[in-house]
């Protein structure tokens, strides 16, 4: 049975993905976003009015008798034009995730979850799957570049058969209504949530899951948990896992690795993008392609935006994206580019006053352990989502204990006046690493760098 669906921030990664499938089904598929009334990041919305979605100001107008659907991510407050509108109508308004879990649920659901690694690990398997010729459908939270063009985001892709392989998020407590057939869990570390909080949902998750889990054995957080599947599956770097990489060898954006007799090149670096692969190996093996086309296939895949992403390179320096937003996944970006160059020079954005106020110590001790004696870390004001926010912590905080504990590290307000300090201070062999969550203008502002770069060498 097709119906409408009207979705409220239809321009966020998770809503955008949803939307496309549902589209290409044969529904039809409204949205509004705040975004799309500012003019900001116009591409996206010229991507998704292309695949024929309808784009409406976020003023109500977009929803009417014949919408049957109104679709909100965790994110869209109540008092939303939008949702009054359909309270008024009487329309049903369901969240992004329970419409995820529906579609997961009556297919052949491949879930990946965890705190750090899921989008690249979804990602990956989407692309092995779709190489090996399943047809999946692919629902994931960033855009992979294999499938990214002028009018694709490359977050969504529409399958022929009934897998669906998708990233579950724990960020909002929905990864519970997942009921998928194989499930991965990447590791737990403090982000949203404490472990504590954590370890609980992704035991559920464990329980909700019907044939295959694949579990990280790496992180001691997992271990802690006893998860009493009837089939589970581990990978590591270092352990008696069931797929064990040996053979490390970390080059410059592409590391080498081998499990087994199969030799895996990827063009991604660092242990973390090791510990992906793994994961996204264990998927593939449970539904029996061969270790060779797995192999080739994670050869071809080139990764997801704003995950370590190179943006450009100018004399000799190099620029790079990424989406890194708690302490974990900071330390795992930093420790992956020092294979491929002399200094690093950090700008991180931290996202929400809330998730830094409960992170900050985390976050300190992260970046005092992670920076050598010669890297830069320069920090502009925390990103302001909107909505209500406990504004009682700075950026400026974060930088002064970092500074106590022998770093160079520069708190500038306001994020453009960055771009001079770092344009006059990197030298050739320098990687300038931007890092932030959900804000898309971090891609402009690594432009910006790139563009800056380019002029001043010249003068």
């Amino acid at each position: 049975m097709l119906n409408s669906y009207h979705f409220v921030g239809v321009g966020g990664i998770g809503m955008s993905s949803i939307a496309q499938v549902l589209r290409e089904q044969g529904h039809a598929v409204s949205g509004s976003d705040r975004n799309y009334d500012r003019q900001i990041t116009p591409h996206v919305f010229k991507k998704l009015l292309s695949k024929g979605i309808s784009l409406y100001q976020q003023n109500g107008s977009g929803v009417s008798e014949s919408t049957n659907f109104i679709v909100v991510s965790s994110a869209i407050e109540m008092d939303n034009p939008d949702i009054a509108k359909a309270v008024s109508l009487g329309k049903k308004i369901i969240k992004r995730a329970e419409l995820l879990a529906e579609m997961v649920n009556s297919k052949y659901g491949i879930a990946i979850g965890g705190s750090n690694g899921k989008t690249t690990v979804s990602s990956m398997v989407g692309y092995v799957l779709d190489h090996a010729g399943l047809s999946p459908t692919i629902i994931v939270g960033g855009c992979i570049k294999n499938y990214t063009d002028d009018l694709t985001m490359g977050n969504a892709k529409t399958g022929k058969s009934d897998i669906i392989a998708i990233e579950a998020d724990e960020s909002d407590g929905s990864i519970v209504f997942y009921k998928p057939r194989i499930s991965v869990i990447t590791n737990i570390s403090k982000d949203h949530e404490s472990i504590e909080n954590l370890s609980k949902m992704f035991e559920t998750f464990s329980q909700n899951t019907q044939d295959t889990l694949i579990i990280n054995a790496d992180c001691p957080h997992l271990k802690a948990i006893s998860f009493k599947n009837k089939h589970v599956v581990t990978f590591g770097l270092n352990t008696n896992a069931n797929l064990c990489a040996s053979n490390v060898i970390h080059e410059p954006f592409r590391t080498t690795f081998t499990v087994g007799r199969q030799v895996y090149k990827i063009p991604l670096p660092g242990d973390y993008n090791v510990s992906n692969a793994l994961a996204a190996i264990a998927v593939a093996r449970s539904l029996n392609i061969s270790d060779e086309n797995v192999a080739l296939a994670l050869s071809r895949f080139m990764g997801v935006q704003r995950r370590m992403d190179i943006i450009g390179e100018v004399g000799g320096i190099k620029v790079i994206d990424d989406y890194a937003h708690n302490p974990k996944k900071v330390t795992a970006v930093i420790n992956a580019i020092k294979h491929g160059c002399k200094r690093v020079i950090a700008v991180f954005q931290p996202h929400g006053y809330g998730p830094t106020i409960f992170m900050q110590k985390e976050f300190i001790e992260a970046f005092i352990n992670v920076l050598s004696p010669q890297d830069l870390l320069f920090m502009p004001e925390i990103f302001y989502a909107g909505g209500t926010a406990n504004k009682s912590i700075s950026s400026a905080d974060l930088i002064n204990s970092i500074k106590q504990g022998g770093k160079n590290a520069f708190f500038v307000e306001k994020r453009d006046d960055i771009i001079p300090m770092i344009t006059t201070e990197a030298r050739i062999g320098d990687c300038i690493v931007v890092m932030g969550a959900r804000d898309n203008t971090l891609t402009e502002f690594c432009e910006k760098i790139v563009h800056t770069m380019k002029h001043h060498t010249h003068t």
